[in-house]
């Protein structure tokens, strides 16, 4: 072999020992010193569960005005929280700091109808560590009674008004009507039923609820979640309102706007921005009292048409507590009854002449009502 085939061969050694040194040792190095970053950055340790609520259970029932303890204890035996803080419906209640770990909730935190949320948050070395939340349910601290009625007067009312909303003001009846390409906001005679004044809702538009409050008429819809404001005494349109929920009934309480949405809960909306500043939820000594409808402010109370039944709901505006039933069956006779005749739905309260006013959608009359209790 000549000399240039020896340094050819010399070549190729060559050049394949520098690819197994790269392949292998630098690959291998850099394996090294990646496992070496890794295992030299600081991973945060998991929270620990330093707590368990041993009681009340979760959804767990009270009264209003009732006072019940809060029991935790530690997760484990050999590590201590340094601090427990204790929330209920959304305030703070306790700090707790040793054992026992322990603290009541007040009668002055239980004085709304609802679900609340008993929160417990642990702390260790100035880290939130974990947290335990459980639901509490308050109901009334009374058995509503249930009361009858006595029919005073009856007028007449238009059979093709599917009635959603109802209020009597300076002797007039207001009225919103319902229904896809049937909607309307009218102004009625009491006496004789006519129609005096009505603007059409867009077809598109399901109408609901109404109240009145400045001399502006407010008018909700189902589930566009737009409504209106009209000048009471042309129905012109000033304004619109939006909120997120379904709009059923409203009423008005003072300088704010009450709305059901069918469930249990009523908000309390200032009237400008329409943005709820306050809510309620509504129960009786047993169970939520859901599809709450149309809605009137009767006397300290509001009174809600349930919807599909033939109750009224009188409710304190305070606690969401249901104060007492009306029983209405029977008051539209069976045979001013057609195969459309749909549900009670309507109330109006004449607060100069202490009269209460009910009706329903699809009803040929409209009823003056007297409470027997």
């Amino acid at each position: 072999m000549n000399n240039s085939g020896i340094r050819y061969i010399i070549t190729i050694v060559g050049l394949l020992f520098i690819c197994w040194t790269v392949s292998c040792s630098g690959g291998s190095g850099n394996r090294v010193t990646t496992a070496a970053k890794t295992s030299d950055r600081e991973i945060p340790a998991p929270p620990e569960q330093l707590i368990k609520m041993v009681s009340p259970d979760n959804n767990a029932g009270f009264k209003l005005y009732d006072h019940f303890k809060v029991v935790l204890a530690r997760e484990k035996s050999n590590i201590s929280p340094d601090s427990v803080t204790v929330y209920f419906d959304g305030r703070q209640v306790a700090v707790l700091r040793s054992a026992p770990w322990e603290c009541t909730i007040t009668d002055s935190m239980t004085v709304k109808t609802g679900r609340k949320a008993l929160k417990a948050v642990a702390y260790r070395r100035g880290k939130q560590q974990n947290t335990i939340t459980r639901i509490m349910i308050i109901y009334s601290d009374i058995v509503p009674p249930i009361y009858g009625y006595r029919v005073v007067h009856t007028y007449p009312h238009d059979r093709d008004a599917f009635t959603q909303g109802l209020v009597y003001n300076d002797g007039f009846l207001y009225e919103g009507t319902g229904q896809e390409s049937g909607s309307s906001l009218r102004k009625v005679d009491l006496t004789t039923g006519k129609v005096l004044m009505q603007h059409n809702l867009d077809a598109s538009l399901f109408g609901e609820g109404i109240t009145i409050l400045d001399d502006k008429i407010y008018e909700v819809t189902w589930q566009n979640k737009v409504g209106f404001v009209y000048r009471k005494s042309d129905f012109d349109l000033i304004n619109k309102i939006y909120y997120g929920t379904e709009g059923w009934g409203l009423t008005t309480i003072g300088n704010r706007i009450v709305m059901s949405d069918g469930s249990n809960v009523l908000y309390f909306y200032e009237p400008e921005m329409f943005t709820v500043v306050s809510r309620i939820e509504v129960y009786d000594n047993r169970h939520k009292v859901d599809s709450l409808n149309e809605l009137e402010y009767i006397n300290g109370e509001i009174w809600a048409n349930i919807w599909m039944s033939d109750m009224i709901a009188r409710i304190d505006p305070v606690t969401g507590k249901v104060i007492a039933y009306v029983d209405m069956k029977g008051i539209l006779p069976r045979a001013d009854r057609l195969p459309d005749t749909d549900v009670l739905n309507g109330i109006a309260y004449d607060s100069k002449g202490k009269r209460i006013f009910v009706t329903g959608k699809k009803w040929p009359k409209l009823f003056e009502i007297k409470v027997i209790e």
